[in-house]
């Protein structure tokens, strides 16, 4: 039951009494050697993880176990006193808040544009729109399963505003109506008859635009799944709230008979506008070649843009990795966390740290890179003060790890945003002979170092270590009748130890571990003359049935596809990208390929290969988006001719994806590539209108010069108020880490998209159909 008792154990050996204390010292103490070690501010600590149920609420979760733990601390003795190591609930408030603040600036922006465009009762109608619109998407949310997280919210402020548009053109066209003489009744009619399927039509073709995302098989795409969902609610509910719902609110707070004050006689920007239209048709093939030319340029521009899978997260945690040689003990990993932590101490940038020892920190972050348990690594969670503090925290320890931790593979992170990858520059060494993979490892270890972009380059694992190994002579441990497991088991006994008993405290059942003292443990002499038992009862020295020799061996050996894989992988400098130094580096790295004896290969892993799985889950849902809008578009043109005329727009948002990107220096990354997969479908939607529109004049009986000057000026002020409050939408997440390039591509995309609706369109339809000038024309141009 206790120490003591086990003191007083007596053994009968030959006759004789003796007690357990006699020849062994009992003591208690904890397992040796430890097991993964914890530490808050460097103090010894025991964590506690609260996991939340699916479907909880982690705000809920923080309040109560707030309460739980101030009842449970009353009672603690004194000593013993509880810090909170992570707290998501009050990060997921502050995210929220933050985002629920970004959100009614958004909706502040899209109204000021309404109002000011539109008039104040016109734009009343947009007002009115949209809490019906928001009201129903978060009720669709509620039922879908979605929650309030940074993915959703982000694509609620993208979906604001596209999802004004509808309503937009819905006023627009009651307004006009009113002007021209129409009751309100008569106005709301017509607005719903004209524009309903159009309208329709576009926002399936933006919704089109957002499938790639929504259904990428790839953990990319499993992280970005609520943009889609939210996005194509969000739109779907607006276009039933702007062809049933703004209408009637139309009918009763526009006037039912308006004097043109806005349809009324050109004014100079629409003069100058239809002056410049005019000059683009009659210039058609100048147009066109000028627009295809900025095409080209962009898409040459496109190498200069840097490319991004994922940023780093805002978070002003700091995760600071120590590796020893994969020899070392856990007891020297945590001699080196030490170090560590005494730089740490009395740094007025830091709020708090946790060090965890023999393994990386546990999940308190949805995309943490979590790392394996292993003895000769050290993980510590540093929470700064701010993000200025976080990068001059950051400064500092580089430069003492550099210069004080010479043995240690370190490296020091922000805590990233999407799946999570470690180190970002990463090349994969595999074939079937570990020594020849680890000779290879060393020469693209050689090719990284050379560039001075790369830093810390190591290895997953690559040096052998020192064994000490026993060989049986089985020929005479069978003629003593000693089997190679008996051997085994008495060396374990001396070196590790094993259970003979057990002890109750309390509740609790304690192992009792009998092993050698600790000088023989590490002893070799003591390891040759040990006594293994025999059969009979006696006893002979190991050396009498086996050697003891020196040797090398892998302490551990990764493999891929059955194949031992080593990973090189390097840091970078501050503002470097992973593709960029691939790219560079992709001669080089061929060219070593290409010398490997057969079955040995070098290939690229880390951030770029992340990158490219989710591009390509993404590509290979393309032709699906694709397949929807060609039958959404054939469905309401019905001619193919005019279904590829829609489509050649399209991919002129290049221009300014790319100009926006340049000049705001954002990279390309897979969230801002997925906005420019979105971005098709807006553009083709103002297109769609466009042209439906102009097919409406010809049928009305303009020719088709006239048709497309007159389309083009009815839907000049729409499609520009549209763009306009999407543009303005997006500005409240524009200098946001994670959704700031997705917002630079979709304001400059759609911005170039939109001039280019209203002019480069019509020049290419009066191209296309081959349609002439109307000399009735000629005096206004």
């Amino acid at each position: 039951r206790s120490e003591e008792d086990l003191r007083r154990v007596n053994f009968v050996v030959d006759g004789r009494i003796f007690r357990l204390s006699d020849i062994a010292t009992v003591t208690r103490g904890y397992s040796d050697p430890p097991s993964p070690l914890f530490r808050f501010n460097g103090v010894p600590a025991i964590g506690l993880g609260i996991a939340m149920r699916s479907g909880g609420d982690v705000l809920a979760l923080g309040r109560n176990a707030q309460a739980a733990m101030a009842e449970i601390t009353a009672n603690l003795p004194v000593g013993i006193e509880p810090r909170m190591v992570a707290d998501q609930p009050e990060v997921v408030e502050r995210a929220v808040n933050d985002f629920m603040e970004a959100l009614l600036e958004a909706v502040a922006i899209v109204l000021g544009v309404s109002f000011l465009s539109l008039g104040l009762r016109a734009g009343a109608v947009v007002a009115c729109s949209i809490p019906l619109v928001l009201a129903a998407v978060f009720m669709a949310m509620e039922i879908a399963g979605i929650d309030l997280q940074r993915v959703s919210l982000g694509a609620l402020i993208i979906a604001l505003g596209l999802l004004v548009d509808d309503a937009m053109i819905t006023v627009e066209m009651m307004v006009t109506k009113l002007e021209e003489g129409l009751d309100s009744a008569r106005a709301a009619t017509f607005a719903y008859t004209s524009t309903a399927f159009p309208m329709l039509t576009g926002t399936l073709v933006t919704v089109a635009g957002f499938v790639p995302i929504g259904f990428a098989k790839s953990a990319a795409g499993e992280y970005t799944f609520s943009i889609f969902a939210v996005v194509a609610i969000a739109l779907l509910v607006s276009w039933v709230v702007a062809v049933i719902f703004a209408p009637l609110i139309g009918v009763a707070i526009l006037p039912a008979a308006m004097k043109q004050k806005t349809h009324g006689e050109p004014g100079p920007i629409m003069r100058r506008f239809r002056s410049l239209l005019v000059r683009a048709m009659r210039a058609r093939w100048i147009t066109i070649g000028a627009t295809l030319a900025l095409l080209v340029l962009s898409a040459l521009a496109l190498r200069f843009v840097p490319q991004q899978f994922f940023p780093a997260s805002d978070r002003p945690e700091l995760l600071v990795d120590l590796s020893l040689p994969r020899s070392a003990s856990i007891y020297a990993s945590d001699r080196t966390a030490s170090r560590l932590e005494a730089l740490l101490k009395g740094d007025s940038d830091i709020d708090r740290w946790t060090t965890y020892v023999g393994q990386g920190a546990v999940r308190f972050y949805l995309p943490l890179n979590v790392q394996l348990p292993n003895e000769f690594f050290s993980q510590t969670v540093v929470v700064t003060k701010s993000l200025d503090a976080r990068e001059r925290v950051r400064a500092r320890l580089e430069k003492a790890l550099t210069n004080d931790f010479p043995e240690v593979v370190s490296r020091i992170s922000p805590l990233e945003l999407g799946p999570p990858v470690g180190w970002p520059l990463q090349y994969r060494v595999r074939g079937p002979d570990p020594q020849k993979v680890s000779d290879i490892a060393y020469r693209v270890a050689g090719v990284v170092a050379t560039d001075r972009r790369t830093q810390s380059t190591n290895f997953d694992w690559v040096e052998p270590m020192r064994t000490l190994r026993i060989r049986v002579n089985q020929d005479q441990a069978r003629l003593l009748g000693v089997s190679s497991q008996a051997l085994a088991q008495s060396l374990n006994a001396v070196v590790s130890g094993g259970t003979v008993t057990q002890i109750r405290d309390d509740i609790y059942l304690i192992d009792t571990i009998a092993r050698a003292r600790a000088e023989d443990r590490i002893s070799r002499s003591t390891t040759k003359t040990l006594e293994i038992p025999l059969p009979n009862g006696k006893t002979v020295p190991l050396l009498q049935v086996a050697t003891m020799e020196y040797g090398l061996d892998w302490p551990l050996i990764w493999r891929r596809d059955r194949l031992a894989t080593i990973t090189v992988q390097a840091d970078l400098t501050e503002g470097v990208q992973p593709a960029t130094v691939i790219a560079d580096l992709k001669t080089k790295i061929a060219e070593l390929n290409a010398g490997l004896p057969q079955g040995y290969e070098v290939a690229v892993g880390g951030t770029v290969e992340e990158s490219a799985k989710s591009q390509a889950s993404v590509v290979a849902v393309l032709p699906l988006a694709g397949l929807l809008m060609l039958m959404i578009l054939m469905i309401q043109l019905q001619s193919v001719s005019r279904l590829f005329l829609v489509l050649s727009v399209a991919p002129f948002g290049l221009i300014g994806v790319v100009l926006a990107l340049l000049v705001a220096h954002k990279p390309l990354g897979f969230v801002a590539l997925l906005g420019v997969m979105a971005l098709v479908g807006m553009i083709v939607r103002n297109s769609v209108i466009l042209v439906d529109q102009i097919e409406t004049e010809i049928a009305h009986g303009r020719s088709g010069w006239n048709a497309v000057v007159e389309a083009t000026s009815h839907r000049f002020r729409p499609i520009l108020l549209t763009a306009t409050a999407a543009i303005l939408g997006m500005i409240p997440i524009a200098p946001t880490v994670f959704w700031g390039p997705m917002a630079y591509a979709i304001m400059g995309g759609l911005a170039v998209a939109t001039v280019l609706t209203l002019v480069f369109l019509p020049a290419l339809y009066v191209t296309w159909f081959r349609i002439p000038e109307d000399p009735s024309q000629a005096s206004n141009g």
